[in-house]
C-alpha cells in the first residue's frame, strides 16, 4: 500500500519530473561555443551558513547512477555528472571520463545537433589534453572549490538559455530512445504496484536520499544483498524477486525523494515522517507547522495552524480538501543500506484532523506567560530527556510517540517513565514535563474506561486522587517556607522532592513537623489562610503511602504543577473572599 500510495501521489503531482529525469543539485554550468570551446564556467551554487548550496535543476535520469554512481568508474550519466566523470579529474579519471564520452555517443551517436557535438569535441579534447583540466580551473579560479570535492556540472551551449541535455531536439531524441531501451528490456514481468502485465522490470530501486542518519549517497526500502532474501530460482535478479515496472518504480522514488526534500516533512526523534494526501489538501503544509517550532520571523505560524485545525474539526470542513480524502503518513528510519518502515498510517483527513487535536487537548496546560501557548513535538520530546538535549531522546521514541498521536493510541510506556525520572533527576516538574505526563494519564485512563477522572488543564480541587493531593500538599509546604524565609537558596523541594513523591510516608510527617515552625513567621491573616488551604487538601488522605507506583508519581509531580501555578496567578475578588 506504501508503494501504491506514492505512485498515486507522483501521477497527481505536477511539478515533479516526468520519468527518465530527476531534479540534482548541479554546482557549475560550463558554456561551451559550437567548436567545443570552454567560454565560461558559471557557480550555480549559493552560500548559506558558510556551505555551498546546489541548485537544483532538472536532469537526464539514464539509471541508478542517476542517484549513486558504483566504484566501477563506468555509469556515467549523460550530458551532466561529477567533474571526475566530466573532466576526468581524480580516481580512475581516465575510466570515468571515457564512459561520459561512450554514454554520450550510445545515446545520441546519431543525432545532429550543435549543443551535444560541442560537449563531444570538448570532452574529447580534454582526454587528448589531461594538462587542459588544471588550466581550464585555474583560469576561472575555481582550484580550491575542486580540491575539496567533486561538484556537479552540466552543459549549456553559448547562445542559449537552457542546458544542452533541454535543447528541443537533444529531449526529443532522449525521450524516445528511452521509450526504446525500456520496450527492449529484457527483464519483464508484472508489477505488483501498479498490475500491469508484460511490463519491463526495474532491476534495482533507486536510492532514496533525505532520510536523517542514513547513508549521504542515498538508501533503499525495497533490495536484496543475500541469497536467503531472495525467492527461489531468482538468485542475483533483483528485479524478479519484488517485480516493479521501471515507469512505477520511478514514480515512487521520485515521490519519495521529492517528499522527503519538501515542506511535507519533518523530523521526529530518529524518524523521518513524511504527509500527503490523495489530492491537494490543506493538512499537507499545515502537520509540520503544527508540531514543529514556529519560525522566528513568523511567531504566531503554530497558533495560527491549531486555530485553523481546531476550526476545521468544529465545522467539518477544510478550507482545501474535502474530509473523506485519505490522508498518509509515513516514517522512516535509517537501518544500515536499507530504510526501516518506522510507521504507516492513512486515514480520512478529518479522522486525522481529530486525532491531532486530541493530542494538543491532551498536552493542554496551565503555565507561565512566557511560556509558548503550544508545546511542539520537539520541546516535549526534548523535555524529557536527560539535560534537555535532542541527542539524548532514546532512538525509538519520537516515532513511538508520534505513531500513538496519528493512531489515537496511549502514548508509550516510555514517555511517562522518562518525565518522572527527570522530575525527580531535578527536582522540578517543569511546563513540558508536566504537559507530557497529563497527556499519558489521560490517555491511559480513557483507553482503559476507569472510574478515574480525566486531569484538567489547570487546578482541580475536586480530584481526590491521593497522589494528586499529596503533589498539592508538597508545593503549600514549599511554599510556606519560602513565605516564612525568604531569599532561600533552597527549599524542601531540592532536598525533599524525590522521596516525597515516591516513599511519602518517610517524608511527609517531618514536613508537617517544620511547617509547624514556618507558620509562626506569618501574618495571622495569611496563616489563617493557609490552614484552611490545608485543610482542603488534606481532608480524606487518612494516612500517606508507604510508596507511589510510577503512575502515581506521575499525578503527584503534576499536583506540585498546578498548585505552584495557582500561587502565580492573580485571584479575583470572589476568589478572595
Amino acid at each position: 500500500m506504501i508503494l501504491q500510495a506514492l505512485n498515486r501521489y507522483y501521477e497527481r503531482a505536477e511539478h515533479m519530473p516526468r520519468e527518465g529525469w530527476v531534479r540534482r543539485g548541479v554546482d557549475y554550468v560550463v558554456v561551451l561555443d559550437e567548436q567545443g570551446e570552454c567560454v565560461n564556467l558559471e557557480a550555480m551554487g549559493e552560500q548559506k551558513k558558510g556551505k555551498t548550496i546546489p541548485r537544483d535543476m532538472l536532469v537526464t535520469a539514464i539509471g541508478k547512477q542517476a542517484m549513486k554512481h558504483t566504484n566501477s568508474g563506468k555509469d556515467a550519466n549523460l550530458l551532466w555528472d561529477n567533474a571526475s566523470f566530466v573532466f576526468g579529474t581524480g580516481n580512475k579519471g581516465d575510466i570515468k571520463l571515457a564512459s561520459f564520452i561512450d554514454t554520450l555517443k550510445h545515446w545520441f551517436g546519431k543525432l545532429d545537433d550543435p549543443g551535444v557535438e560541442a560537449v563531444h569535441r570538448f570532452c574529447v579534447g580534454l582526454r587528448a589534453n589531461p594538462a587542459a583540466v588544471s588550466a581550464l580551473i585555474a583560469r576561472f579560479q575555481v582550484k580550491d572549490d575542486f580540491e575539496k570535492r567533486d561538484p556537479v556540472l552540466s552543459f549549456r551551449l553559448a547562445p542559449d538559455v537552457e542546458g544542452i541535455h533541454l535543447r528541443p531536439a537533444v529531449r526529443s531524441a532522449y525521450e524516445e530512445a528511452l521509450n526504446v531501451t525500456q520496450s527492449g528490456s529484457e527483464l519483464r514481468g508484472n508489477c505488483l504496484v501498479t498490475g500491469a502485465e508484460d511490463v519491463p522490470l526495474a532491476p534495482n530501486e533507486s536510492v532514496i536520499k533525505g532520510v536523517w542518519g542514513g547513508q549521504p549517497a542515498g538508501c533503499n526500502i525495497v533490495s536484496f544483498n543475500a541469497r536467503a532474501f531472495e525467492s527461489y530460482g531468482k538468485r542475483e535478479r533483483n528485479g524478479e524477486n519484488a517485480p516493479v515496472s521501471l515507469r512505477a518504480s520511478f514514480a515512487y522514488t521520485t515521490a519519495l525523494n521529492h517528499l522527503l526534500a519538501s515542506k511535507q516533512r519533518m523530523q521526529v526523534g530518529d524518524t523521518s515522517t513524511i504527509f500527503w494526501a490523495s489530492e491537494p489538501h490543506e493538512l499537507e503544509s499545515s502537520v509540520v507547522d503544527l508540531f514543529g517550532d514556529p519560525p522566528k520571523d513568523d511567531p504566531d505560524r503554530n497558533t495560527d495552524a491549531l486555530k485553523a485545525l481546531y476550526a476545521a474539526v468544529d465545522k467539518g470542513r477544510f478550507s482545501l480538501g474535502g474530509i473523506d480524502t485519505r490522508f498518509h503518513v509515513l516514517g522512516l528510519a535509517p537501518n544500515a543500506a536499507r530504510i526501516s518502515i518506522r510507521f504507516w498510517e492513512t486515514t480520512t483527513a478529518l479522522e486525522l484532523a481529530r486525532r491531532i487535536k486530541q493530542h494538543f487537548d491532551d498536552i493542554t496546560l496551565v503555565h507561565a506567560p512566557h511560556e509558548a501557548e503550544h508545546l511542539s513535538l520537539f520541546r516535549l520530546l526534548t523535555g524529557v530527556a536527560q539535560l534537555n538535549k535532542a541527542d539524548n531522546i532514546p532512538p525509538n521514541l519520537g516515532g513511538e510517540v508520534m505513531r500513538a498521536i496519528l493512531e489515537g493510541l496511549p502514548y508509550p510506556s516510555t514517555l511517562l517513565n522518562l518525565a518522572v525520572q527527570r522530575c525527580r533527576a531535578e527536582q522540578k516538574p517543569s511546563y513540558a514535563r508536566a504537559a507530557v505526563i497529563k497527556a499519558c494519564l489521560n490517555r491511559w485512563i480513557r483507553s482503559r474506561k476507569t472510574q478515574e477522572m480525566e486531569f484538567l488543564p489547570m487546578l482541580d480541587p475536586a480530584n481526590i486522587n491521593a497522589a494528586y493531593r499529596l503533589g498539592r500538599l508538597f508545593a503549600v509546604l514549599e511554599k510556606i517556607q519560602e513565605e516564612a524565609s525568604p531569599g532561600l537558596n533552597a527549599t524542601i523541594r531540592d532536598r525533599y522532592y524525590g522521596a516525597a513523591s515516591s516513599i511519602p510516608v518517610t517524608v511527609f510527617p517531618t514536613l508537617l513537623r517544620l511547617k509547624n515552625h514556618h507558620m509562626g513567621k506569618l501574618s495571622r491573616g495569611r496563616a489563617t489562610q493557609i490552614e484552611k488551604m490545608l485543610g482542603e487538601i488534606m481532608e480524606g488522605l487518612a494516612d500517606f503511602p508507604r510508596q507511589l507506583p510510577l503512575q502515581d508519581q506521575g499525578r503527584f509531580a503534576l499536583g506540585y504543577y498546578h498548585q505552584r501555578q495557582t500561587f502565580f496567578t492573580k485571584s479575583t475578588p470572589e476568589e478572595s473572599k
